[in-house]
């Protein structure tokens, strides 16, 4: 037969007083307050145990199962996992968790603290919003969340001001929010100034109730009987499983409850007897009238009813369970939203960086040739001038040698023995010219080289230009991206219009085939009216409408393409940058 096992809150109220108790981070945990803890969560949970089996558990020596691994082990090896749920009542083992633990923990000082029993609903609510993990403590959103719904139910805004102070201290930074820190704040009164404790302990009830206790919604309604047809104030009491109605609000004297289920609905009733403001409720066998104090509770009744029956259609026992887990969903995909953007981010900056560096590259070459050209344009003004002062050395010399060869021939038949002199003299010219040649011949071979260096210099401005070509076909490519983009947006515009045409379109045709329906219906019901007392009307319950779901989710499908498309114009923007950047 299947067992039910307990909710996850149960769990964390029994690891926190196990902290508190035992100290289960330090093993050994001492023997005898872990023994008295197991003696107590056993009899609170009507788990049977053999008390010998506990003595042998937690003997004195370094042999029992918590000697060396500590107490959480054997808390949810021998007592969590045996728990059975219906066996139990849950708020005695609140109870007992809070006696522990706050007798150790627990000292509220000045004079705005609050009651005991505030306290413990607060510690209850703690450990019901808490993380699913050792040791407990919760979220700065969820602390937000429980103050509001208190604020909400005291009529008062909450203070974001003192909120911000308590969550930016050291210790709630390292540690996290822990339900001792929690009850601190609430006592200091700085979140409840100018409130009286009265409307205090009111708001906390309250919420308690609507969270821990799974009440929907409760109050006054009139009622009318079954049998003797008469109408009966009575104070009504919504949970996921059900209704429950006693005399009062003191819920003492309980008059009957109404279970509810998915074949269950709800319907608004008009006017009649003397009440106003009716509705009824309808199940497989009765059929429940019930009349309300104003328009606004009816619609607040029926929609608490509808959550109900909503609930148990789902197989969810707990409203705000459900809550919570989707406010778990929605912060893990803001977690990874902001993750993918930051990814996103730091791709497109180090796209950034590669294109920077490759700038800074480009203008690096520019440089290295506008610096070889000024180094070429000198070498060539030095090798200019050496030329001209090597030309004018080579005419004076060959003056110098005209000279003297006229004077030579001038006087030779006068200074025949002056012949050989200069027949040495012309030998050591050619020389001289020989030399000149040789020099000639370097500087051609100068200019040879020179050209050869030229020829390098063209062909790295030729790759340049290959590069800049490259450059410039990648900008075209990003171009041709963004404008496929816009276009991928126009159609899926496009699409939705032609979804939400077809959503209208089914939307009215399903009108039309409800309201067929409606007139069949109450042509039936007239001619099968019995004759003695009832209802004047009888209404179909109503169906869900599958062209609303439709709606509901083309509308989620509009705001996802919108985010979509808000990203794509947001990337196109910044593609957009990045290419006039390079421009």
């Amino acid at each position: 037969m299947f067992q039910r096992r307990p909710p996850a809150q149960f769990k964390r109220g029994c690891w926190e007083t196990t902290t508190t108790t035992c100290c289960p981070a330090r093993p050994p945990a001492h023997p005898h307050r872990s023994k008295v803890l197991s003696h107590n969560l056993y009899t609170v949970l009507g788990i049977p145990h053999d008390p010998a089996a506990l003595e042998e558990h937690f003997r004195d020596d370094d042999d029992g199962p918590v000697s060396s691994q500590g107490y959480m082990p054997y808390l949810n090896k021998y007592i969590l996992d045996k728990v059975v749920e219906g066996v139990f009542v849950k708020e005695d083992v609140d109870e007992l968790c809070w006696t522990l633990t706050a007798k150790k923990n627990y000292r509220p000082v000045g004079d705005k603290v609050l009651p005991q029993k505030d306290a413990f609903r607060l510690w209850c609510l703690f450990v019901f919003l808490s993380e699913d993990k050792y040791p407990l403590v919760m979220i700065p959103d969820e602390v937000e969340y429980l103050l509001k719904k208190l604020c909400m139910a005291m009529s008062v805004e909450l203070n974001g001001v003192e909120l911000e102070d308590y969550l930016s201290q050291d210790l709630v930074q390292q540690n996290g929010f822990t339900v001792w820190v929690f009850l601190e704040m609430m006592n200091s009164g700085k979140l409840t100034r100018g409130i009286s404790k009265e409307i205090t302990s009111m708001a906390i009830e309250e919420v308690y109730r609507e969270i821990v206790g799974d009440v929907l919604k409760e109050g006054y309604l009139w009622k009318k009987g079954q049998y003797r047809r008469n109408w009966t104030e009575r104070w009504f009491t919504i949970k996921p499983q059900g209704l429950d109605y006693y005399t009062s609000e003191d819920r003492k004297d309980h008059k009957g409850s109404i279970t509810l289920d998915s074949n269950c609905c709800v319907e608004v009733l008009p006017d009649r007897d003397g009440k106003r403001c009716m509705f009824c409720l309808k199940t497989l066998s009765k059929t429940f009238e019930l009349s309300a104090s104003d328009t606004k509770q009816r619609q607040e009744w029926t929609s608490a009813i509808q959550t109900a029956i909503r609930l148990q259609a789902e197989k969810k026992t707990s409203l705000h369970k459900d809550l919570k887990q989707k406010r778990r969903e929605q912060r893990e995909y803001r977690e990874r939203r902001r993750e993918a953007k930051e990814q996103e981010l730091q791709h497109l900056r180090h796209l950034q960086e590669e294109r920077e560096r490759k700038m800074a590259e480009l203008e690096l070459l520019k440089e290295a040739q506008r610096q070889a050209q000024i180094l070429l344009q000198q070498e060539e003004e030095r090798r200019r001038r050496q030329h001209e002062e090597l030309q004018q050395t080579l005419e004076e010399q060959l003056r110098e040698a005209e000279e003297a060869r006229a004077s030579m021939q001038a006087e030779m038949a006068l200074k025949e023995a002056e012949a050989e002199r200069q027949r040495r003299r012309i030998k050591e010219l050619e020389e001289l010219q020989q030399r000149l040649e040789d020099a000639l011949h370097q500087e051609v071979k100068a200019r040879q080289d020179e050209e050869a260096y030229r020829y390098t210099q063209a062909r790295l401005l030729a790759e340049e230009e290959e590069k800049m070509k490259a450059l410039m076909a990648l900008q075209e490519e990003q171009e041709e991206c963004i404008q496929r983009a816009q276009r991928e947006k126009q159609e899926l515009k496009q699409e939705m219009e032609s979804k939400n045409r077809a959503l209208d379109e089914a939307h009215r045709q399903l009108e039309e085939v409800r309201a067929n329906r409606h007139r069949v219906d109450q042509d039936v019901v007239v001619k099968k009216r019995p004759s003695i007392g009832g209802f004047s009307s009888f209404r179909i319950p109503a169906q869900k409408d599958p062209a609303l779901r439709l709606r509901q989710k083309g509308s989620e499908q509009d705001e996802e393409s919108k985010e979509n498309m808000a990203a794509e114009d947001e990337d196109n923007k910044r593609l957009s940058n990045g290419d006039m950047d390079v421009n």
